[in-house]
């Protein structure tokens, strides 16, 4: 689902998703669960890292990881998963460029928070 969320933005974002990797992880990392007020994060972007002197450091693109537990607990069926899996792939893409959701696609429903 993610591949074809993906694939949904690059006919309008090819140039800019060439510079992002896409990745699932089952749930978030433990330092991302340090507050239990707010909602378990659906995903995370991870900004790219330059070059260094260090060889044992090379540069990294930038990543945006998808959670795939808390996705699959707010979705009832594959329909919803995969609307779901769009949405919080365009708002991540979103805040990688700078943007507002509904720039990078105007049929962003929000609201997914």
């Amino acid at each position: 689902m993610v591949l074809d969320a993906v694939a949904r933005l690059e006919g309008r974002w090819e140039a800019e998703l060439a510079g992002v990797e896409f990745a699932v992880q089952e749930v978030p990392e433990a330092d991302e669960l340090t507050d239990d007020s707010v909602p378990l994060p659906l995903a995370r972007t991870v900004p790219a890292s330059p070059e260094s002197r260090d060889p044992a450091r090379p540069a990294t693109p930038a990543r945006i990881i998808v959670y795939r537990r808390p996705l699959l607990a707010r979705a009832d069926n594959d329909g919803e998963l995969s609307d779901l899996v769009f949405d919080v792939l365009v708002e991540e893409f979103a805040d990688f460029l700078g943007v507002e959701p509904e720039s990078v696609d105007p049929g962003y429903r929000g609201g997914l928070d």
